[in-house]
């Protein structure tokens, strides 16, 4: 009898989480959104994914493909808007002049990093009033569920 009460509490979760994916995301950009700067190119999560791969320093575009587990073609999509609203540059690697190096222009840097800061802040709110414990499980679980989203799709 517990196995189908812990099953039914089990699938009233999962259906919940279901739920409430789709509005997390909705939320998330709406706040993205509001807290852009305006450049007049609309900006949305790959952007600020990206941006947020940009802050250590400069990387390959090959390296900022594979950091955001996107295809080439996606990636070099994302920087020409980047580029367009005037958040990065490009130039050749010194190392290796058939490779490109992206990285934050220097004097949009504090633009960007409070676009970032502010696109994360919702959730920064969210994980403070968790316990070091809980946050550690809450991105545990979700790396699971990526994972498993991933592996599923390549099924």
């Amino acid at each position: 009898m517990s196995d189908e009460a812990g099953g039914r509490d089990h699938s009233v979760l999962c259906l919940r989480l279901m739920q409430l994916f789709p509005r997390v995301s909705r939320g998330m950009r709406r706040w993205q959104d509001r807290v852009a700067p305006s450049s007049g190119t609309p900006l949305g999560p790959r952007h600020v994914a990206a941006l947020q791969q940009l802050r250590g320093g400069p990387v390959t575009v090959g390296e900022l493909a594979s950091l955001l587990g996107l295809t080439l073609p996606t990636v070099s999509g994302v920087l020409a808007d980047l580029d367009r609203a005037g958040f990065i540059d490009r130039q050749p690697d010194p190392a290796d002049r058939r490779r490109t190096l992206v990285r934050i222009q220097p004097a949009q840097a504090d633009v960007v990093e409070q676009w970032l800061d502010g696109a994360a802040s919702p959730l920064a709110r969210v994980l403070d009033k968790l316990a070091p414990s809980e946050r550690a499980a809450f991105l545990k679980a979700m790396n699971m569920l990526e994972a498993e989203l991933t592996d599923d799709a390549r099924r």
